[in-house]
């Protein structure tokens, strides 16, 4: 098994009513467990999400020799119609990053690493 860490962004709409009820969301047993399955079967070992404010931040960690291709996730998503329901449903949280319009959970790329430091 080949882990990767990988990690993402997205910022929330800046409405406190909002944010508390995206939490409420991803309180355990919150997502619905057809999400928690198709986390898993991508080959997802670990899935953390942080906030700050309206931002949120995403760790995963993922079996990369079981991560599917985007494009067939996408597919395999969008015809299961509890994370179709679910993808939509949190879009309705979530705005764009200011740098990366019309895209949530933007892929954010690694620039420091404490062990590569001599």
């Amino acid at each position: 098994m080949a882990i990767e860490r990988r990690c993402f962004a997205v910022d929330l709409n800046d409405d406190a009513e909002m944010i508390a009820a995206y939490r409420r969301w991803h309180e355990p047993g919150g997502p619905p467990a057809a999400v928690t399955a198709a986390i898993r079967a991508d080959g997802v070992v670990s899935l953390q999400i942080w906030q700050v404010a309206d931002r949120m931040f995403m760790i995963m960690e993922q079996d990369s020799e079981r991560a599917p291709d985007p494009e067939a996730k996408k597919a395999r998503d969008a015809d299961n119609p509890e994370v179709a329901e679910w993808d939509r449903m949190m879009a309705g949280f979530q705005k764009s990053l200011p740098s990366v319009p019309d895209q949530t959970w933007v892929e954010m790329e690694r620039i420091y690493d404490l062990a590569d430091q001599p």
